[in-house]
Protein backbone atom coordinates (compact mmCIF):
# COMPACT_ATOMS: atom_id res chain seq x y z
CA UNK A 1 0.00 0.00 0.00
CA UNK A 2 1.04 3.47 -0.75
CA UNK A 3 1.65 6.06 1.85
CA UNK A 4 -1.34 8.32 2.33
CA UNK A 5 -1.70 12.04 2.77
CA UNK A 6 -4.63 13.44 3.89
CA UNK A 7 -4.12 17.52 4.16
CA UNK A 8 -6.85 19.56 5.91
CA UNK A 9 -6.66 22.94 4.58
CA UNK A 10 -9.50 25.86 6.71
CA UNK A 11 -10.39 28.43 3.88
CA UNK A 12 -9.00 31.90 3.93
CA UNK A 13 -9.68 34.02 6.23
CA UNK A 14 -13.15 35.37 5.31
CA UNK A 15 -13.58 39.77 4.64
CA UNK A 16 -16.91 40.19 6.24
CA UNK A 17 -16.15 40.93 9.97
CA UNK A 18 -18.05 40.19 13.30
CA UNK A 19 -20.85 42.47 14.32
CA UNK A 20 -19.49 44.73 17.46
CA UNK A 21 -23.16 45.65 18.37
CA UNK A 22 -25.68 43.00 20.08
CA UNK A 23 -27.70 41.33 17.75
CA UNK A 24 -31.42 39.14 17.72
CA UNK A 25 -31.23 36.32 16.39
CA UNK A 26 -32.93 37.08 12.84
CA UNK A 27 -29.82 39.87 12.85
CA UNK A 28 -27.19 36.83 13.72
CA UNK A 29 -28.95 34.77 11.02
CA UNK A 30 -28.69 37.70 8.63
CA UNK A 31 -25.22 38.18 9.48
CA UNK A 32 -24.34 34.35 8.96
CA UNK A 33 -25.93 34.23 5.36
CA UNK A 34 -23.72 37.58 4.64
CA UNK A 35 -20.36 35.41 5.59
CA UNK A 36 -21.06 32.44 4.25
CA UNK A 37 -21.47 34.51 0.72
CA UNK A 38 -18.55 36.99 2.02
CA UNK A 39 -15.55 37.43 -0.17
CA UNK A 40 -11.88 36.06 1.34
CA UNK A 41 -8.56 37.54 1.63
CA UNK A 42 -6.29 35.89 -0.23
CA UNK A 43 -2.76 34.44 0.69
CA UNK A 44 0.18 32.28 -0.34
CA UNK A 45 -0.42 28.70 0.85
CA UNK A 46 2.95 26.20 1.46
CA UNK A 47 2.25 22.98 -0.04
CA UNK A 48 5.04 21.57 1.56
CA UNK A 49 7.11 18.56 0.05
CA UNK A 50 3.34 16.40 -1.33
CA UNK A 51 2.61 15.78 -4.89
CA UNK A 52 -1.38 16.67 -4.48
CA UNK A 53 -3.14 14.33 -6.43
CA UNK A 54 -7.14 15.21 -5.84
CA UNK A 55 -8.33 18.33 -4.25
CA UNK A 56 -11.95 18.13 -2.42
CA UNK A 57 -14.11 21.53 -1.28
CA UNK A 58 -16.86 21.89 0.93
CA UNK A 59 -19.33 23.74 -1.39
CA UNK A 60 -19.82 27.26 0.40
CA UNK A 61 -17.87 29.89 -1.38
CA UNK A 62 -15.17 30.73 0.75
CA UNK A 63 -13.90 27.28 0.55
CA UNK A 64 -14.63 26.87 -3.11
CA UNK A 65 -12.02 30.15 -4.06
CA UNK A 66 -9.50 28.75 -1.46
CA UNK A 67 -9.40 25.47 -3.10
CA UNK A 68 -9.35 27.01 -6.78
CA UNK A 69 -6.48 29.29 -5.66
CA UNK A 70 -4.47 26.38 -4.12
CA UNK A 71 -4.90 23.47 -6.23
CA UNK A 72 -3.94 23.61 -9.83
CA UNK A 73 -6.61 20.92 -11.32
CA UNK A 74 -10.11 19.51 -10.74
CA UNK A 75 -11.71 20.03 -7.67
CA UNK A 76 -14.89 17.61 -6.48
CA UNK A 77 -16.92 20.16 -4.28
CA UNK A 78 -18.82 17.89 -1.57
CA UNK A 79 -21.99 19.61 0.85
CA UNK A 80 -20.82 16.90 3.13
CA UNK A 81 -17.98 19.08 3.52
CA UNK A 82 -20.02 22.00 4.60
CA UNK A 83 -19.44 23.67 8.60
CA UNK A 84 -21.95 22.61 11.04
CA UNK A 85 -25.46 24.20 10.76
CA UNK A 86 -25.66 27.23 12.98
CA UNK A 87 -29.49 27.73 14.26
CA UNK A 88 -30.19 30.29 17.08
CA UNK A 89 -31.90 28.29 20.31
CA UNK A 90 -34.19 32.02 21.01
CA UNK A 91 -36.83 32.75 18.71
CA UNK A 92 -37.76 36.10 20.53
CA UNK A 93 -35.63 39.40 19.88
CA UNK A 94 -32.99 39.01 22.96
CA UNK A 95 -30.19 41.06 21.54
CA UNK A 96 -26.80 39.35 22.69
CA UNK A 97 -23.37 39.92 21.91
CA UNK A 98 -22.32 37.27 18.68
CA UNK A 99 -19.53 35.71 20.38
CA UNK A 100 -22.73 34.50 22.87
CA UNK A 101 -25.26 33.47 20.07
CA UNK A 102 -22.24 30.88 18.40
CA UNK A 103 -21.49 29.92 22.53
CA UNK A 104 -24.97 28.84 22.89
CA UNK A 105 -25.36 27.54 19.72
CA UNK A 106 -22.32 25.07 20.61
CA UNK A 107 -23.60 24.18 23.41
CA UNK A 108 -27.28 23.28 22.51
CA UNK A 109 -25.57 21.92 19.34
CA UNK A 110 -23.45 19.52 21.55
CA UNK A 111 -26.48 18.63 23.75
CA UNK A 112 -28.35 17.63 21.27
CA UNK A 113 -31.19 20.05 21.10
CA UNK A 114 -34.37 20.36 18.88
CA UNK A 115 -33.25 23.98 18.09
CA UNK A 116 -30.32 22.61 16.09
CA UNK A 117 -30.86 21.21 12.38
CA UNK A 118 -28.27 18.60 12.65
CA UNK A 119 -26.80 16.84 15.76
CA UNK A 120 -23.06 15.08 16.07
CA UNK A 121 -24.25 12.10 15.10
CA UNK A 122 -25.04 13.46 11.61
CA UNK A 123 -22.37 15.62 11.27
CA UNK A 124 -19.70 12.43 12.32
CA UNK A 125 -21.61 10.24 9.14
CA UNK A 126 -21.24 13.01 6.72
CA UNK A 127 -17.34 13.34 7.76
CA UNK A 128 -17.16 9.22 7.84
CA UNK A 129 -18.75 9.23 4.38
CA UNK A 130 -15.67 11.21 3.09
CA UNK A 131 -13.15 10.08 5.15
CA UNK A 132 -14.10 6.33 3.64
CA UNK A 133 -13.91 8.14 -0.16
CA UNK A 134 -10.27 9.70 0.55
CA UNK A 135 -9.00 6.25 1.74
CA UNK A 136 -10.98 4.20 -1.07
CA UNK A 137 -9.26 6.39 -3.45
CA UNK A 138 -5.90 5.98 -2.08
CA UNK A 139 -3.98 9.46 -3.31
CA UNK A 140 -2.46 12.41 -1.54
CA UNK A 141 -5.85 14.51 -1.43
CA UNK A 142 -6.37 18.38 -0.62
CA UNK A 143 -9.43 18.64 1.76
CA UNK A 144 -10.31 22.13 2.03
CA UNK A 145 -12.88 23.09 4.46
CA UNK A 146 -13.77 24.76 7.68
CA UNK A 147 -12.94 25.02 11.35
CA UNK A 148 -15.35 22.61 12.98
CA UNK A 149 -15.58 20.00 10.38
CA UNK A 150 -11.63 19.99 10.51
CA UNK A 151 -11.70 19.31 13.85
CA UNK A 152 -13.87 16.16 13.58
CA UNK A 153 -12.03 15.18 10.63
CA UNK A 154 -9.18 14.94 12.52
CA UNK A 155 -10.32 13.08 15.02
CA UNK A 156 -11.78 10.56 12.70
CA UNK A 157 -8.54 9.99 11.04
CA UNK A 158 -6.35 9.66 14.39
CA UNK A 159 -8.91 6.68 15.26
CA UNK A 160 -8.26 5.20 11.51
CA UNK A 161 -4.66 5.28 12.34
CA UNK A 162 -3.59 8.69 10.62
CA UNK A 163 -1.05 10.54 12.47
CA UNK A 164 -1.36 14.19 12.23
CA UNK A 165 -0.50 17.54 14.08
CA UNK A 166 -3.09 18.99 16.56
CA UNK A 167 -5.38 21.53 16.87
CA UNK A 168 -8.41 23.28 18.40
CA UNK A 169 -8.97 25.71 15.97
CA UNK A 170 -7.38 25.66 12.45
CA UNK A 171 -5.36 28.50 10.73
CA UNK A 172 -6.77 29.68 7.94
CA UNK A 173 -4.11 28.84 4.92
CA UNK A 174 -2.62 26.30 6.30
CA UNK A 175 -2.29 22.72 5.50
CA UNK A 176 -2.17 19.96 8.23
CA UNK A 177 -1.09 17.00 6.70
CA UNK A 178 -2.30 13.21 7.83
CA UNK A 179 -0.06 10.34 7.07
CA UNK A 180 -0.83 6.58 6.85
Amino acid sequence: MLRLNIGLVRHFKVKRGYPNKLVTPEEFMKWVEEYDLSDIEEEHVDLGNVEWENCLSSDLPRARKTAQKVFNGEIVVLKDLREISLSPIFKKNIRLPLFIHLLLIRLAWLCNHKSQKENKKQVLSRINHVIDMLIEENKNVLVVGHGGIMVFMRKELVKRGFSGPAFNRPNHALIYVFKK
